[in-house]
């Protein structure tokens, strides 16, 4: 009897930090740094913001989703031009 494919594949929960690269100006961090050091926050020296997405995805291993998040940040979610992506594998979820 042969298996359904689906049933080989586990769900991974995927962190991806996508932030400006070095060198590119973070206006919206600057306002932020701005405002807290207005605040009183006077150790505050740099603020950079990035945006945190956190995917389910179903893979049969974790190296195969990691190459499918990677795929998906270089055609939708950065700009590879100014931004990068810093991704985590964060657990497993079904049988391994």
């Amino acid at each position: 009897m042969n298996k359904d494919a689906s049933q080989d594949l586990v769900q991974y929960c995927i962190h991806v930090e996508v932030a400006l690269r070095d060198g590119i100006a973070d206006p919206e961090g600057q306002t932020i740094q701005q405002a807290l050091l207005s605040l009183g926050f006077v150790e505050v020296t740099e603020v950079r913001v990035a945006k945190n997405l956190r995917l389910t995805i179903q893979a049969a291993n974790a190296a195969s989703a990691l190459q499918q998040v990677e795929a998906m940040c270089e055609r939708l979610l950065t700009n590879p031009v100014i931004e990068e992506a810093f991704i985590q594998v964060v657990d497993s979820r079904g049988e391994q």
